[in-house]
């Protein structure tokens, strides 16, 4: 085995080690903690995208399969980078190293644990994403979780604290039926390796599948409460608009979790021709249910008053529109999905701090700047008579000369454009992404292929109400208020994601030869179960020795 496969399982046991380490050094040594952590979460991020670039290089259903305890499938744990996996776990090192850098300026000073939590996150989504058995996914699941939990409550307060426990009380009975419903799958297939399971599916007896779909059914009711389907996702808006922004932003990719283990295991299990019942078992309910979630999630953008809450709604718009799309089993739909998957994460991710810097430029008290009292003096420009032809504002003020302060005017210039990629305005990613959904559903010409269509074209015209609405309370009726003093680090990371976001634009037609490429092979499962089957263990070098 050359040592690069070993590669695979770096990105989940490099934050796990880190986690360990920062333990280790107890309470203090915060400025150690960050800089160790920085650096984690930067290689894992390279390690991701080293992982992407060798599976876009092979063009085959797998990069590898791994078996860390080298026993052989199905009865030993089993990691598998395929093109789907490496894109999610590419997507969550670029969502953990902006939301970091953002809270090394205040955040990280919040709790003593911020740092081993936050590392904890990531192990858990790196696992979640590589995992090839069912078991391992529950395990992955749990840390990512109990991980969310520290991280949710993280700087205190009453707020947290009540969205918390609605946030834990939901996700603990998220986490019993998916128990319960793997158990089920395990009695009925003998196994809880995902391609066994599904290369076992098509032979089940007629007498055993109903036993199948109702673990299956279980199963996908503990993904679907994370993906924050309707009426599943009332937790989702106050728990998110509570939490601190580098956890909020860390959090929207965590529902995207459940996403993907819908999509996952879906087009793995239940393909057209899985036999039976069990082709396409569950299709319509996605579809139905995820038109109701974007549904949901526009009108609840239209009506929120805060901007954390609109934030929490968009990440429900998007998961509504991701769950939906993978119910019509198109690939032409799929790869359109994956696209606007990653555009809406990290649009999303970026809105959640941006939120924090607006909100705190509307706390900043006004001073003497103001000048309401007359006891200060006004400068010469604004104290003689206005030239004729200077056009003035509402106090007789000229405009010409004003200098827009420049911590405003990025606040101003990063929310349209995160505005504009939530809402779907060209030029950017998110008109690309749902132009390309759009155009397969018109090849699809179903009555809910319609009803999806409209939908994506009226969720994206109240998005764009709503954050204009926002925009104009926040930007132009605030005249007098001083400007907000931010950080180049806090900056930083909003500028990061933004610019990520206008690479997918830059770089449309590879990112969407690659999502096309990814959804063939979703869309052909017998790929990723003979890549995975049909892994050896590797032989013990001693001799004699059994392997």
């Amino acid at each position: 085995m050359p040592a690069t496969a070993h590669l695979l399982v770096a990105p989940v046991l490099l934050p796990m080690g880190t986690a360990a380490l920062m333990l280790m050094l107890g309470e203090g040594n915060r400025r150690l903690k960050a800089v160790i952590n920085t650096a984690s979460t930067l290689t894992g991020l390279l390690l991701a995208v080293w992982l992407l670039l060798r599976v876009q290089a092979d063009g085959t259903a797998a990069l590898g399969v791994y078996l860390p305890g080298n026993w052989p499938v199905p009865f030993g744990i089993v990691l598998v980078a395929d093109p789907l996996a490496v894109f999610m776990a590419v997507l969550a090192g670029a969502v953990g190293l902006a939301a970091l850098l953002f809270a090394l300026a205040r955040w990280q000073h919040a709790g003593v644990y911020f740092h081993v939590l936050f590392q904890l996150q990531l192990m858990g989504l790196y696992g979640a994403f590589l995992t090839g058995d069912l078991f391992n996914l529950f395990v992955f699941f749990e840390v990512l979780l109990a991980a969310s939990y520290g991280l949710l409550l993280h700087g205190g307060g009453l707020a947290r604290v009540r969205a918390g426990l609605h946030y834990i009380s939901i996700n603990l009975l998220a986490s019993l039926l998916f128990l319960i419903g793997v158990a089920v799958i395990y009695g009925v297939t003998g196994t809880l390796n995902m391609a066994d399971i599904a290369a076992k599916i098509a032979l089940i007896p007629p007498g055993d599948r109903g036993l199948l779909h109702a673990g299956a059914a279980i199963l996908a009711v503990a993904f679907l409460a994370k993906a924050a389907l309707w009426p599943l996702n009332f937790w989702l808006p106050p728990a998110y608009g509570a939490a601190s922004a580098p956890s909020a932003a860390v959090f929207a990719i965590l529902t995207k979790v459940g996403v993907y283990a819908i999509l996952r295991l879906w087009t793995l299990c239940f393909p057209a021709d899985a036999g039976g019942a069990s082709a396409g078992f569950g299709g319509p309910v996605l579809v139905w249910g995820g038109l109701a979630t974007l549904a949901f999630g526009a009108i609840g953008m239209l009506a929120s008053q805060q901007l954390g809450r609109l934030a929490g709604y968009s990440v429900i718009a998007s998961s509504g529109t991701l769950i939906a799309a993978i119910g019509f089993d198109a690939p032409a739909l799929t790869s359109g999905a994956l696209f606007y998957l990653a555009s809406s994460t990290l649009a999303g991710c970026a809105l959640f701090l941006l939120v924090e810097l607006i909100e705190r430029a509307r706390e900043v008290e006004e001073g003497p700047e103001d000048l309401d009292d007359g006891n200060y003096a006004l400068p010469a420009f604004l104290d003689a008579e206005p030239p004729k032809g200077i056009n003035l504002d509402d106090n007789e003020e000229a405009l010409i000369g004003r200098a827009i302060p420049a911590a405003l005017a990025f606040l101003g210039v990063a929310f349209t454009v995160c505005a504009m990629v939530i809402a779907g305005l060209p030029p950017l990613s998110g008109f690309v992404s749902k132009l390309s959904m759009l155009q397969a559903l018109l090849d699809l010409g179903s009555a809910p292929a319609w009803w999806l269509f409209t939908l994506l074209i009226g969720s994206g015209l109240f998005a764009a109400i709503a954050l204009m609405r926002v925009g104009v309370r926040h930007f132009w009726t605030a005249q007098d208020r001083p400007a907000p003093r931010l950080r180049v680090v806090e900056t930083l990371p909003i500028a990061a994601l933004l610019a990520a976001a206008l690479l997918l634009v830059a770089q449309a037609e590879a990112v969407l030869g690659y999502t096309r490429a990814t959804a063939e092979v979703l869309h052909a499962p017998r790929l990723y179960i003979d890549a995975v089957l049909g892994t050896r263990t590797v032989p013990n070098p001693v001799k004699g020795a059994q392997p």
